[in-house]
């Protein structure tokens, strides 16, 4: 394995044995709700929080400022001299801008460290795919020049395709408009979205019905794969306490696609808050997003 460490976020929602048997870095967001502050070394169970939601609390989420980014890195250069960062989407936060100030702080503070920050242009699971492509590059005996390029090259080929229950709660996080809410919160339509080549979030279809907006999901994988259909060779699911229907989607690409390895997991409170309770989320590789 290459010395250098791999830096992800909770944005990622990559499960937490992964995370630590991996040795990834790990910065965490800040949420709120109810009233009460989550942040690194407090957690609210990810259940209770959907729970909240569906109670009716909304919550609030923050970006990690350049300060606290720079105390990552100093902690993580503990470890290693040699830092790997991929950062939440620059469309979705200003936590890549944030990475990159402190960056320049921690190498002029440490001149022989080096610290190599990626705008992912990803979410959830796509950020987390993006990232498992990293460590198997890292374990595969790749330099972090190596690896870095190679993320770069292939950004625009990490493909996500979701759907919601409620679009309010993507308006309201000022992550798509309020016309596209006020179309989907038509009773039974099911708006389908996607993270576009600038990490945006754009809803791309409005189908009728839940199961139906979960086979469009596999159908869109159907059609973005392409060329790349040989080289999935994992598939990440991610849900906001959904299991069931991640499930029902996870059974479908296998029937179609013969795919076999997958990796299911919760959507966390940081991405969850802005994605609302009954998410669905597909991440794979394509020809284009």
């Amino acid at each position: 394995m290459s010395d250098f460490k791999i830096i992800t976020n909770t944005t990622a929602d990559l499960p937490l044995n992964y995370i630590n048997e991996n040795r990834l870095g790990l910065m965490v967001f800040n949420y709120t709700i109810k009233g009460e502050t989550y942040t690194k070394g407090k957690e609210l169970d990810w259940k209770k929080f959907y729970a909240l939601m569906r109670e009716g609390h909304m919550p609030t989420t923050s970006q990690v400022n350049p300060e606290e980014c720079r105390e990552y890195f100093e902690e993580y250069l503990k470890e290693s001299d040699h830092l790997l960062y991929l950062s939440f989407s620059s469309g979705l936060s200003g936590s890549y801008g944030s990475a990159c100030i402190a960056a320049d702080m921690a190498m002029e503070a440490h001149p022989d460290c080096k610290i190599e920050i990626i705008d992912s242009r990803c979410a959830s699971m796509g950020e987390g795919l993006l990232v498992h492509k990293a460590v198997q590059m890292q374990k595969a005996g790749k330099s972090m020049e190596e690896t870095a390029a190679w993320v770069k090259e292939n950004i625009p080929r990490l493909i996500h395709i979701f759907t919601v229950d409620d679009l309010n709660h993507l308006y309201r996080g000022g992550r798509v408009s309020r016309t596209a809410a006020v179309i989907g919160s038509v009773v039974g339509i099911k708006p389908i979205l996607h993270v576009d080549d600038e990490g945006h979030l754009i809803p791309i279809q409005k189908v009728r019905g839940r199961k139906k907006s979960l086979n469009t999901l596999v159908d869109y994988m159907e059609e973005k794969m392409g060329k790349y259909r040989d080289s999935n060779d994992i598939i990440f699911i991610s849900h906001g306490d959904a299991l069931e229907d991640a499930e029902f989607v996870r059974d479908e690409i296998q029937k179609r696609f013969g795919i076999s390895t997958f990796m299911i997991n919760h959507i966390g409170p940081t991405i969850g808050a802005h994605s609302g309770p009954g998410t669905i989320a597909l991440f794979f590789m394509g020809e284009s997003r």
